[in-house]
């Protein structure tokens, strides 16, 4: 992750973007391009969409959302990780197993 960052903070600061990527044009610029990943498949059973326009727009969700978690000084890994055990929680194995059911559902 570190690596990804790092090359994403050189790509931002050898143009003097970093003035353009506050927390809310970060957050905007990731909800547009997770749109244009939706756009994909807008339309179209899902393994019509074209994967390699798919790998294109899920690299650029990727990369706002490696931006906007630096913005916080948040480690990815960690706030990862810790959304998995809030969600294990509320998706117990024993009742979740197989359903598409939200959590207030189970």
């Amino acid at each position: 992750m570190d690596e990804l960052l790092q090359a994403l903070l050189k790509f931002r600061n050898d143009r003097d973007w970093a003035q353009f990527h506050n927390a809310k044009d970060l957050a905007l610029a990731l909800n547009v391009e997770a749109g244009e990943l939706l756009e994909l498949y807008l339309w179209k059973d899902a393994q019509q969409a074209n994967p390699e326009k798919v790998k294109e727009e899920l690299a650029d969700v990727f990369a706002y959302a490696l931006l906007l978690a630096d913005k916080y000084g948040f480690d990815v890994k960690e706030i990862v990780l810790e959304k998995i055990q809030k969600n294990a929680a509320k998706y117990p194995v024993d009742k979740s197993k197989g359903t598409a059911k939200k959590y207030d559902e189970l």
